[in-house]
């Protein structure tokens, strides 16, 4: 089969590989659409990733198929089920699973390679996180289903509540999720700032009450107070991964505040804290990582309501042959998220 695979530093071939087979409790599907994420576009330009591979690696961790071989003791699919499956799977047994706090197991299996034509799903993704996809939602929309994920979990952590203030920092697909579901689902007043125009557009379609480009204003914490009776936001969600942005987050954040660092920095990075801010001001600063097999589900049921026109984040669609064209697209900001047909 044709796949993509990643060897370093904006190094991704096209090759043939030898089509996946199945062992016990796996399956195969047939890639129909994979969709590129903000994550794919740091590990293609960082060469690599802390947690989730090692290269060279097959590429890719957002996709929707159909299911073309089973192995044995596979129950409850059939071939031709068209079905979504999350990147990961807890082992559910550890310390921290056991303490329900899937994100920090250990011994998560990890599962890249939807930049392919087909793609095998490890036996405990099979149990926990393979999802059939609603006949109404179509593969694109339901390829979505892991980063929604993602937001989900990183909104259940940052104590928001209908009408407040939040801060969304980072206009990618990551930041305009996280706009879209605060917005409209959760009731919050959202604040989004990014540095593209056409982005930031997208985020007012999707119910942001303001947008800001920082490449056109002096002073975030400023405004962001004027906006707040000088106090500044209730809750900020950082969802650039840049060091710097993350003391930016904290920055603009009211006493009492929560502030998500959500985006993953490069390895080995640093901030620096104001210590009387961060205890005077009672401030709660997290990392949030990852999903868990329960925003898995409700992503999916979210996508298939179609309550939100999540649509709109797809900028393109493409071939597998075209995918370094579309990475060289990312990385100049031309397009958000797109389709790619292996």
């Amino acid at each position: 089969m044709l796949a993509a695979l990643l060897y370093g530093k904006e190094d991704l071939r096209l090759e043939q590989v030898t089509d996946p087979t199945v062992a016990e409790g796996e399956v195969v599907i047939k890639v129909s659409t994979a969709t590129t994420c903000g994550t794919d576009l740091k590990v293609w330009r960082r060469g690599g990733h802390a947690k989730m591979l090692k290269l060279p690696t097959l590429f890719g961790h957002e996709a929707a198929g159909k299911i073309v071989a089973l192995g044995r003791n596979v129950t409850n699919w059939k071939i031709g089920d068209r079905v979504v499956a999350n990147n990961s799977a807890p082992c559910t047994k550890c310390f921290y699973c056991q303490q329900q706090e899937y994100s920090l197991c250990p011994n998560i299996t990890w599962n890249n390679g939807t930049f392919a034509q087909y793609l095998k799903i490890p036996a405990p993704i099979v149990q926990q996180n393979l999802l059939s996809i609603p006949d109404e939602l179509p593969d694109e929309l339901a390829a979505l289903t892991e980063p929604l994920a993602c937001v989900l979990h990183g909104i259940a952590r940052s104590n928001v509540l209908p009408g407040k203030r939040v801060v969304v920092l980072g206009d990618g697909a990551i930041g305009l999720m996280f706009v879209a579901v605060l917005a409209n689902q959760i009731g919050a007043e959202v604040l989004l700032f990014g540095g593209n125009e056409a982005r930031l557009q997208t985020g007012q379609k999707l119910e942001a009450n303001k947008t800001f480009n920082y490449k056109q204003i002096e002073n975030s914490a400023q405004i962001v107070k004027d906006l707040t009776d000088g106090r500044g936001a209730d809750v900020v969600i950082e969802a650039t991964g840049v060091p710097s942005v993350w003391e930016e987050a904290i920055a603009l954040a009211r006493p009492g505040a929560t502030v998500n660092l959500f985006g993953g920095c490069p390895r080995d990075t640093t901030i620096t804290v104001n210590t009387e801010q961060l205890h005077y001001s009672e401030l709660t600063v997290k990392g949030v990582f990852h999903n868990t097999p329960e925003y898995v589900k409700a992503a999916l049921s979210l996508l298939a309501s179609r309550v939100i026109p999540f649509e709109l984040l797809i900028s393109d669609r493409r071939p597998l042959q075209e995918l370094e064209q579309v990475f060289q697209a990312m990385k100049e900001r031309k397009v958000v998220k797109v389709a790619i047909a292996p």
